[in-house]
């Protein structure tokens, strides 16, 4: 697929989830192994009609002041890990959230980094954007906001966030390594990112790169090695992979941890 063809498709999709109430449910396309059965992006996995549990795992609901988030909120999470939980936020930082959608991650995000804090979601797609502004209105998120822009052109100054998260957004790139780019951009010196993201054993075939697959996070998730590459290949050191687990096939689920040194 072309580049602004996967684009296209992947806005094109998040903006009918947003509208539509969107959950961690996705198409089901064919994973690229036979007889693996079908998986969606953080939805549920079935091998013979044999069901598993999502990727998403059990999504919080309740923030550390003890406010209850909403049901529908709560249920919008279409990531497939939790770097929330590893990146150890702490008072008076500011967090970039890259794909922040409904801004479930970002709510979680305002919430540890306490009112001096800053939390900052960037999206390309309108109808996401909207509908997170709305959900910090709901939430009185007051140190939560919401930009749109692709997160390949961040709209954030240099050296602006102590941490960079990210949650299943960057397989759904074309091009990964601008995104990896502008994240060490944005980060201070020792500053850190935490990115949970969908990798591949090994290369898929072209021909599992469907506009389909693509945006259910599928179809363009490259080996763990490559990626892994790219993020040291701009800056990045002290790159940990904090957990992995099978998806399915040849696809796993990681969280991974890297740090923008300071200067000597």
């Amino acid at each position: 697929m072309e580049e602004q063809a996967i684009k296209t498709a992947v806005r094109e999709r998040y903006g009918r989830l947003a509208t539509g109430g969107g959950s961690c449910a996705g198409p089901t396309p064919d994973v690229p192994a036979s007889g693996a059965g079908t998986v969606s992006c953080c939805g549920e996995t079935s091998a013979a009609g044999a069901a598993v549990s999502s990727c998403c795992g059990e999504v919080p609901r309740t923030l550390l002041d003890g406010r209850t988030l909403p049901q529908d909120l709560a249920g919008a999470s279409l990531g497939c890990g939790a770097p929330i939980d590893a990146a150890a936020l702490q008072p008076g930082e500011t967090v970039v959230d890259l794909g922040s959608g409904a801004g479930l991650d970002i709510f979680f995000a305002a919430d540890r980094v306490g009112p001096v804090g800053r939390a900052i979601g960037i999206d390309m797609t309108p109808e996401m954007i909207a509908k997170a502004r709305t959900n910090a209105v709901r939430l009185g998120a007051a140190n939560a906001e919401f930009r749109l822009g692709e997160i390949e052109h961040l709209p954030l100054p240099d050296a602006s966030a102590d941490v960079v998260i990210s949650n299943c957004v960057i397989n759904l790139l074309p091009d990964k390594r601008p995104a990896f780019t502008e994240a060490f951009r944005v980060l201070r010196p020792g500053g850190r990112m935490v990115i949970s993201d969908i990798v591949a054993d090994k290369p898929l075939p072209e021909e599992f790169r469907t506009a389909e697959n693509w945006t259910a996070c599928l179809g363009g998730a490259i080996p763990e090695t490559d990626y892994l590459s790219l993020v040291a290949a701009v800056g990045f050191r002290e790159i940990d992979v904090l957990t992995k687990r099978a998806y399915a096939a040849d696809l796993f689920s990681i969280t991974l941890h890297a740090v923008k040194p300071r200067a000597s």
